[in-house]
């Protein structure tokens, strides 16, 4: 692919961008923990000559440019925390907190968020209209859209269009993938517990067991998609834990099992909640024992403006060219910029950063994860332009 088109603004920001991003990646916090990468962001913020507000939903940061003409307003969001992960990269720059690393590329969010800030800073007099910047907590769990927007984010100014991107390692660097209409799924969790009758494992016939019902529930609940969702409809039942017995030769009184549903449609994730529900009613039946069922919901689907895709899509053509925007393949991941996404039209788009060569392959949320940090001065162009299409 050719190289990148760059403003001067963006181009002559390249080294510290990496910078900043070496030092959010240094120092990773968890959820609404992001106090040093909030200040961080606050601090860019400022000396960019942003108006900022802290505190916003707990940790969040909110900055607001005015320009020097009237007109819309337009949001972009980064978020700044990091996950649960012990960090085995190798790199200089690797996770200083113990058990905790940016497995998920959000540290690089805040670099380019705060290049395209200077950026638009830069260009202020002509900009117009206002553009908001947020830095959000907790997008990994347990959510912070929605406590920033309770605080006001929506509110004054209110947004006429809200983008956000995603560094993507199943993108190779230099390429913008977008997407009009759903574009993330919406995630739920299931917890479910099963409680049998305990006892000796050489007198199985004295007791209820547990296991055998709970081991029936993983491989029954594997059959919701295939035999109840259209197989032209996205969709995930995944069981990720199970928890039963302490011995080998006695058969316990509980096992748990928990797991999440993804789906792209409405009528689907009815289906397959409900069908939770009616295969846990059945196997309990069948196997005499209780199966109890707690759903808890994260984030609805994240769906893009097919308009506001558009100019996103546009201004990327302008950094990487025509050939570098793809179609964005559908996520079954969740994002809680839905929220935003439900009451601004708005676009969730991803930036290549796959480079092979360079060591960055691992998928998001390995403990090998990195990115080619080249991707960083793209993403902020992208972002700025972006920011400016959605204004005129």
């Amino acid at each position: 692919m050719p190289p990148p088109v760059l403003s001067p603004e963006v181009a002559s920001q390249a080294a510290d961008l990496v910078r900043i991003r070496r030092e959010v990646h240094r120092r990773p916090g968890l959820g609404f923990r992001v106090e040093e990468t909030a200040r961080l962001a606050a601090e860019g913020l400022r000396s960019a000559g942003w108006q900022v507000r802290e505190g916003v939903g707990e940790t969040g940061v909110v900055g607001v440019l005015r320009g020097g003409r009237p007109g819309r307003t337009v949001l972009y969001r980064a978020d700044m925390d990091g996950l649960s992960v012990a960090e085995e990269t190798g790199r200089p720059f690797s996770s200083e907190v113990p058990g905790a690393m940016h497995a998920c590329g959000h540290d690089a969010h805040v670099a380019m968020a705060l290049g395209a800030a200077r950026a638009l800073a830069a260009r202020r007099e002509r900009l117009p209209g206002t553009v908001v910047a947020m830095f959000q907590p907790a997008e990994e769990g347990p959510g912070g859209a929605l406590p920033m927007i309770r605080d006001g984010l929506l509110d004054d100014p209110r947004p006429d269009a809200a983008i956000a991107c995603h560094v993507w390692n199943d993108l190779p660097i230099g390429s913008i993938g977008v997407r009009a209409g759903p574009v993330l799924a919406a995630t739920d969790r299931f917890e479910i517990t099963v409680t049998g009758r305990g006892g000796h494992g050489a007198a199985p016939h004295q007791t209820a067991d547990p296991i055998v019902a709970a081991a029936h529930l993983v491989v029954a609940l594997q059959t919701l998609v295939s035999r109840r969702v259209s197989p032209v409809k996205p969709a995930v039942v995944t069981v990720g834990a199970v928890h039963a017995g302490t011995a080998f030769n006695v058969i316990p009184e509980k096992a748990t099992l928990g797991g999440t549903v993804r789906s792209l449609h409405p009528e689907v994730r009815e289906t397959l909640l409900r069908g939770v529900d009616e295969i846990c009613a059945g196997i309990g039946s069948s196997h005499r024992v209780r199966c109890d069922v707690v759903h808890t919901p994260y984030y609805p689907t994240t769906v893009n403006d097919p308009a506001v895709a558009a100019r996103v899509a546009d201004a990327a053509a302008g950094v990487v060219g025509r050939g570098g925007v793809v179609e964005q393949e559908l996520v079954l991941g969740g994002e809680d910029m839905a929220f935003v996404l439900q009451k601004v039209p708005g676009c969730y788009f991803f930036v290549g950063t796959a480079n092979g060569e360079k060591g960055a392959s691992a998928p998001h949320h390995s403990s090998r994860f990195d990115i080619d940090e080249d991707a960083l001065p793209i993403g902020a162009e992208v972002l700025a332009r972006a920011v400016e299409r959605l204004l005129e």
